[in-house]
């Protein structure tokens, strides 16, 4: 009569004589991937074989300044800040019976000559937090003469086992009422950031999750800034 051996690493036998995996044994089973921005839940009872999850947060990117310059004038705008990112590896133990996962919304641009505004946050439960960038900064008037514009710092870390924070905004540079050039957007651990313009334009959208926009610039025209990147969280299920 043939028999079976079963490996202890990896199988038990339960008192009703099943054969079951033991938990954290089976490696990633799963990922959930959260990128619409709100709140959600996670509940892990929802997954009766997680052991621990591997938990990535990317906080949304600011929107960049609008620009609206006088005729024959010039106003450049400097990026936004990337958002940023942290990550934790969490024993299923340490988890509550539901956490909260939110995801951050690109900062809204500006318009006229308002400042674009900030990311937000993207989090998981309050043991991964990662901050969003702040908004492009409207701090240039309108001029002919050289004249530039500082860029916005990035986030500082959030809370995680690894995070960092977000990429700082570009500076703009007038040289003139025909020449100028806008700030690029922050970086982000998931995105990059919009790019910077020399020509009138509104700002420039980010690429991927987080980065910050590019900035407007104006030769006389009334343009907008761009939205940041939105956030996003993933959460990597671990049997």
């Amino acid at each position: 009569m043939a028999s079976v051996c079963v490996c202890s690493d990896y199988f038990t036998i339960n008192d009703a004589g099943e054969l079951c995996l033991l938990p954290g044994r089976q490696g990633l089973r799963q990922v959930r991937t959260f990128s619409d921005p709100g709140t959600f839940t996670f509940r892990p009872g929802d997954y009766p074989w997680l052991s621990r999850v591997r938990v990535m947060c990317q906080g949304a990117g600011g929107g960049s300044a609008g620009a609206n310059a006088a005729a024959n004038q010039c106003i450049v705008r400097p990026g936004a800040a990337g958002g940023g990112y942290s990550e934790s590896v969490i024993q299923v133990s340490a988890l509550g019976a539901v956490e909260s996962v939110v995801v951050g919304a690109g900062g809204a641009p500006g318009t006229g000559n308002q400042p674009g505004a900030a990311g937000g946050a993207s989090s998981f439960g309050g043991l991964v937090i990662a901050l969003g960038g702040d908004g492009g900064t409207a701090n240039q008037s309108s001029g002919t003469t050289p004249n530039t514009a500082s860029g916005v710092a990035g986030p500082f870390a959030g809370s995680g086992q690894q995070n960092s924070g977000g990429g700082a905004g570009g500076s703009a540079i007038r040289l003139s009422a025909t020449q100028g050039v806008s700030g690029a957007g922050g970086e982000s651990r998931l995105g990059h950031g919009g790019f910077s313009r020399g020509s009138e334009g509104v700002g420039s959208a980010s690429r991927g999750y987080g980065g910050g926009a590019g900035g407007s610039l104006s030769y006389g025209a009334s343009v907008a800034g761009f939205e940041g990147g939105k956030g996003i969280v993933i959460v990597e299920l671990y049997g």
